[in-house]
């Protein structure tokens, strides 16, 4: 998989940042996330999608605050959504974040992905500053906004080449599908994306 193909998972919202301490915390979690999509990307395709998925998907959820990505991709209406369909998103936009990662990351040709030394702050939340390094050619930057829950920091966005929103993207495709009060067509949209990104595996 190249990296070009890869940015498919990032998505345009241009944030101001500003310096701030480091904390290494906030890396901690985007540390493992990247040792984790290295070892998949080094098992590849001949490792089956599930046993790569079931691998990755608790550095995922780790890494990630899959309900605040999901609330400001979808903003004020998932509130007002009946309950079975905010959990059917929830699972689903779960599945699909998770399966996103499996399926853009799936071979390996020496490249690095590493968590450089600057931080970075938008409002409250920390910039980390990633990028991967291939054997050959130019870095690609993919930093994570990371925000402090209860007990952790968490990935509330992820930005391509330090500015490009991945969240502005989702915010657009699923605005676009979502009706006042039914969330039907999202959540079938959800399900194929999910289903061609696993090959069926998860359907």
């Amino acid at each position: 998989m190249n990296t070009g193909r890869r940015l498919l998972l990032l998505g345009p919202l241009l944030l101001p940042l500003a310096a701030q301490a480091e904390d290494p915390d906030a890396a901690a979690p985007i540390q493992a996330l990247n040792q984790g999509l290295l070892a998949g990307m080094r098992a590849g395709k001949r490792t089956p999608f599930m046993q790569r998925y079931s691998t990755l998907a608790p550095l995922v959820e780790r890494a990630f605050d899959i309900p605040g990505v999901l609330q400001a991709s979808v903003g004020p209406r998932l509130g007002g959504l009946p309950a079975d369909q905010q959990g059917r998103l929830l699972d689903l936009f779960r599945k699909f974040t998770i399966a996103s990662f499996v399926a853009n990351f799936d071979d390996y040709a020496g490249e690095r992905i590493e968590v450089l030394a600057e931080q970075r702050s938008v409002g409250a939340d920390a910039v980390v500053a990633t990028q991967i390094i291939p054997a050959r050619g130019e870095p690609t930057r993919i930093d994570y906004v990371m925000h402090r829950t209860a007990s952790e920091w968490r990935a509330i966005d992820v930005l391509l080449n330090g500015s490009i929103s991945q969240n502005a993207v989702k915010r657009s495709d699923f605005r676009a599908l979502i009706g006042s009060g039914d969330a039907a067509r999202l959540i079938e949209s959800l399900q194929r994306k999910v289903a061609d990104l696993s090959g069926g595996a998860l359907s």
